[in-house]
């Protein structure tokens, strides 16, 4: 009897196959590739700028474009790929990844360049919508939870080592080598996603009509939305994380990047400590942290007025933040245990696109008042998740 069987028919076994967690590792790898792909222009923003002859605004595109063709594709993918194995479509996603830092650490000019980051929103699109849902199809119910946090626990690594790695790359070599870099680290997960995964059907096509269908079920746009006002709130103020260190804390330029590393690092945790509560309470797991990161937020500008505060807010901003994804989209899976798929590209998109909001309109904010004023609406963003989340029945 199968994983998916053993679930269906309400038994669930004491031990899960060492096959299958090596399968669920192997996703997280992946999660841990792409996202380092979609943010590694970052790191190496000026070198990329001053290769191609282009303004430091130009290359920060390369992270937006990406970012909104991942929006557009998360939901459409799942509907396009219809009843081919998943396993041959994660495996042509990656190897699209492949490709596309190819092109890029050989491109001629600036157009080529993003033209091969349209194919890198591709990827990271298509690979979230099916890779965030895959637990259930890997593991037993009872662990799906754990599974889904060791698959987003891959994405906050990505942002620990992957991204700092191959800024470091780039800085000792050149910014093209550090994408031809990334690009045989893609070859590598390909042959292990081909060796370690199993095959994996589609159990129901998903259609356009499904898309609506899930949007029309409550607790799974109670799930959307709440992924977009955490999102949304959380980038709106990440991105301006070196001034409120800076100018609020009095944090000196020279520690921000090891402060950071240490958020990422409080990140990865509460991934892990979030994904073991949500298997238990997820709504109550969502309502706890959320609250949590809003009072950090807000309380930011009042009592992180100097070093040592500043940062011990900071560490504990990443802890609170690291467990709110995973805690999502475990709620997505309950919310719609006959079409995740659906679901979960519906929430791939609006986590994109909410990444690109939230930046945009902390930027606005920034423009008109101060980054306090950032972090108090990004506050009261957070805030209006965990009332959002309060009102619906549990799941």
């Amino acid at each position: 009897m199968t994983n998916v069987e053993s679930v269906a028919a309400g038994t669930v076994p004491e031990r899960v196959p060492i096959k299958s967690w090596i399968a669920v590792t192997a996703v997280a790898l992946g999660t841990f590739l792409v996202v380092t792909v979609e943010n590694l222009p970052m790191g190496l923003l000026t070198a990329i700028g001053g290769g191609l002859n282009v303004s430091d605004g130009e290359v920060g595109l390369m992270v937006t474009v990406s970012g909104l063709v991942a929006a557009v594709t998360a939901p459409l993918l799942p509907v396009a790929i219809r009843g081919l194995d998943r396993r041959l479509v994660l495996l042509g996603l990656i190897l699209l990844a492949l490709v596309a830092n190819v092109v890029s650490a050989v491109t001629p000019n600036y157009a080529v360049l993003m033209v091969a980051r349209l194919f890198v929103g591709i990827s990271i699109g298509g690979f979230w919508a099916l890779a965030a849902g895959l637990g259930v199809r890997l593991v037993p119910e009872a662990y799906v939870a754990k599974a889904t946090s060791l698959i987003f626990f891959g994405a906050m690594a990505a942002n620990v080592i992957g991204v700092p790695a191959g800024t470091f790359v780039g800085e000792l070599t050149s910014w093209r080598i550090a994408f031809g870099a990334v690009a045989a680290v893609a070859l590598l997960l390909v042959i292990a996603l081909a060796v370690l995964l199993p095959r994996m059907p589609a159990t129901e096509p998903v259609r356009l009509r499904t898309l609506a269908e899930q949007l029309r079920t409550p607790a799974v746009r109670v799930g959307v939305i709440a992924t977009f006002l955490l999102v949304a709130g959380h980038y709106g103020a990440f991105t301006f994380v070196s001034p409120i260190l800076q100018d609020i804390s009095g944090i000196d330029a020279t520690y921000v990047g090891p402060l950071l590393l240490a958020y990422g690092v409080a990140g990865m945790i509460g991934n892990l400590v979030a994904g073991s509560w949500a298997g238990r309470n997820v709504r109550g797991t969502i309502i706890v942290v959320s609250i949590a990161l809003a009072i950090i937020l807000a309380l930011l500008p009042f009592i992180g007025g100097n070093a040592t505060s500043g940062s011990i807010l900071l560490i504990l901003w990443g802890f609170a933040f690291g467990g709110l994804p995973v805690s999502v989209q475990t709620w997505i899976i309950k919310a719609a245990p006959q079409g995740i798929e659906a679901a979960t590209g519906l929430n791939t998109c609006m986590f994109n696109l909410a990444i690109a909001l939230g930046a945009l309109f902390g930027s606005l904010i920034v423009g008109v008042v101060t980054v306090t004023g950032v972090l108090w609406v990004a506050a009261g963003l957070v805030v209006l998740t965990s009332i959002v989340v309060w009102g619906t029945k549990r799941i």
